[in-house]
């Protein structure tokens, strides 16, 4: 395996072994978010990891199978769920009854990506990035880190000793470590506190023993067909109101991410593929696993986080990750082992990964040489962290606007994007500078580009 001098590891030199193994790196990488999803809100487990695993074969293929991105549960949507839930609750259904519902008007939020998507196409990416300069796309990468950050530190509350193993582990291996070792630090760090936290019997494997070891992952009455059957037509439409408008934001927090991996990799992914392509994949994938009772799917930030550790960029790796969920969401048994792994161990990771993220969000201010002498964009990049993570942290995680509930991200973003559109002083040129559009200054590896 070799390695150019900014230090990019050169994948083609990766032999089926290695590849294999980052591949379940990824996956790895993204099972703590992931899982997390359908544990708050009811989803389905094994749905949850097969629509990941095929929303991102989706989304590599609608992007020339050039951009390294997963494709895992988005959190935009829990306040979403939440609400169909609480009003079917108020008709006399279950959870479990009103949660197909919600999931017609998830579906209903990936069509809005196709609408911009078309605009794009139409109209070209310029006219709309103008909207997004680094000086928002920056500050939201940053908010993004920062407002999953919580959930790190509660799932590492829960033994702070496995945590720092596994923190540790990452470290040493990323640093110090050679060859393979030290690719695969979010990999080794999962398996080292994983073991010993089952060692020191912090792991309950009775789930496990009890399931099968194939299974269907999703069940029929839990789909949004199963709706149609004998609809509420009143709570399809009501559901569709209420998270219809989080996509607005969602999508934003997708032109973050692409411009977040753009960064990472030293690609312009805005520009080739196209942000038109990489949407309608993110669309496609979300409208899929919503029909089969699945979370929306979005770009993780998580195995962005593990890119710019490894230095390895081939999709092929993302799409060795996206493969292994589709398989082990037939093995009920898997579901249950990972369920069963320790929220301390999933809480050093995250923490490690999350910092990769706000991190990735600093390069993107800094390597555009955002000019902060100018007061209008202090305010916008004020704004955006305050109110992404006030309201995160100050308001339960969302505020109320009657008809719909947002994310502290999802305000964030738009006030960021109406602020900038609104304020005098706009300097930034989407098109312009290609190095500051992926927000690097150096040049890509000849030997990396496909």
């Amino acid at each position: 395996m070799t390695k150019t001098q900014q230090g990019i590891y050169d994948a083609r030199s990766l032999g089926k072994g290695k590849m294999l193994t980052l591949g379940l790196q990824h996956m790895f990488a993204m099972f703590g978010a992931t899982v997390l999803v359908p544990v708050i809100t009811g989803l389905s487990m094994s749905a949850t990891l097969l629509f990941a695993g095929l929303g991102t074969l989706i989304f590599h293929l609608l992007t020339k199978m050039r951009v390294p991105a997963f494709l895992g549960s988005s959190f935009a949507f829990l306040g979403g769920y939440a609400a169909v839930v609480a009003l079917g609750a108020q008709q006399g259904l279950t959870a479990s009854e009103s949660l197909p519902y919600a999931c017609i008007g998830v579906f209903s939020a990936g069509i809005l990506y196709f609408v911009l998507a078309g605009f794009i196409a139409a109209f070209g990416a310029k006219k709309v990035m103008r909207f997004f300069p680094p000086i928002v796309t920056g500050p939201i990468i940053i908010a993004i880190g920062l407002t999953l950050s919580g959930s790190a530190i509660q799932n590492c509350n829960s033994n702070w000793w496995i945590a720092l193993l596994a923190i540790v582990i990452i470290i040493v291996c990323n640093i110090w470590g050679k060859r393979m070792i030290k690719i695969i630090p979010i990999l080794l760090g999962v398996l080292g506190s994983y073991i010993v936290a089952a060692c020191f019997g912090l792991c309950d494997f009775t789930a496990v023993k009890e399931a099968a070891w194939v299974g269907v992952p999703f069940r029929w009455e839990n789909t949004a067909f199963h709706v149609f059957q004998n609809p509420n037509w009143g709570l399809v439409v009501s559901a569709i109101i209420a998270i219809v408008p989080i996509s607005l934001a969602t999508m934003m927090e997708h032109i973050g991410d692409m411009c977040a991996i753009s960064s990472t990799v030293g690609e312009n992914y805005l520009e080739n593929p196209g942000l038109h392509r990489t949407l309608m994949g993110d669309g496609l994938a979300t409208m899929l696993a919503s029909l089969f009772g699945a979370p929306a799917n979005t770009t993780y930030g998580e195995n962005t986080g593990v890119l710019n550790l490894t230095k390895v960029y081939d999709p092929r790796v993302i799409r060795i990750a996206a493969v292994f969920a589709i398989v082990l969401s037939f093995c009920p048994k898997f579901s249950a082992l990972i369920a069963c792994m320790p929220a301390s161990t999933i809480g050093g990771v995250s923490l490690v990964l999350y910092g990769m993220i706000s991190a990735v969000g600093v390069r993107n201010v800094v390597e555009n040489q955002v000019d902060f002498t100018k007061s209008r964009n202090v305010i916008v990049m004020a704004l955006i962290l305050v109110l992404a993570i006030g309201i995160k942290y100050g308001a339960g995680d969302a505020i109320n606007l009657g008809f719909t509930s947002l994310s502290g991200l999802a305000v964030a973003a738009l006030v960021g994007v109406i602020l900038n559109a609104v304020l005098p002083g706009k300097d930034y040129e989407f098109g312009a500078n290609p190095n500051a559009d992926k927000a690097v200054n150096f040049e890509i590896n000849p030997s990396l580009r496909k």
